[in-house]
């Protein structure tokens, strides 16, 4: 049915986001009030947001949520970090193991002092700490972490994430953006002649 004279329904109040009022993040529109992280409330720009599959976080709570943990990742050098961020609601991530339990007494001597490693999901190797980049929930190396349709190199603020690979938002907006008259496609609207 077409939308008549509507805009897009907005992603947090599923009400009409008209066009003079819209703000536009992971291919989903929101009124400007709607636009806050999904914890801690707070009023969220195209700096500060941080999306994951059709959630909205600030950076801070995208960090306590889906960010790295333990020691190095806290708020100063050499800080061990237990913020789970269960004050804001967030669910406390599921943890390993303690030493000497079944699960663990036939793992690697590394394995028991430093973890199991995450995998980047672009060339499937260890993904260590120095070397982490978190994108679409996810840890990258620095080097895979680029678009994946032009090879552009990636950052905080020109990632989008789609079904669990990475593009810039140029090669986004090309391929799942809106089409047609006005979007980068058609730019005529081809007469018949009769």
């Amino acid at each position: 049915m077409p939308n008549l004279g509507g805009g897009a329904k907005c992603g947090a109040c599923e009400k009409t986001v008209y066009h003079a009022e819209e703000i536009q993040c992971n291919g989903r529109s929101f009124h400007k009030p709607c636009f806050i992280c999904m914890v801690c409330r707070k009023a969220l720009d195209s700096t500060t947001v941080a999306a994951h599959e059709s959630e909205i976080y600030c950076k801070s709570c995208y960090g306590r949520k889906y960010g790295p943990k333990g020691y190095g990742h806290g708020q100063g050098a050499g800080c061990l970090s237990t913020d789970t961020g269960e004050r804001f609601g967030i669910e406390a991530a599921q943890t390993h193991p303690a030493r000497g339990s079944p699960t663990t007494t036939h793992t690697s001597k590394f394995t028991q002092k430093f973890g199991t490693m995450e995998k980047c999901p672009r060339c499937g190797k260890s993904v260590y700490a120095a070397e982490k980049v978190m994108g679409g929930g996810m840890p990258w190396h620095k080097t895979c972490f680029r678009c994946k349709m032009c090879g552009k190199s990636l950052d905080s603020t020109t990632v989008t994430e789609k079904d669990g690979e990475i593009y810039c938002k140029v090669c986004y907006a090309k391929n799942f953006g809106p089409k047609g008259i006005g979007f980068g496609g058609l730019t005529q609207v081809e007469q018949k002649e009769g």
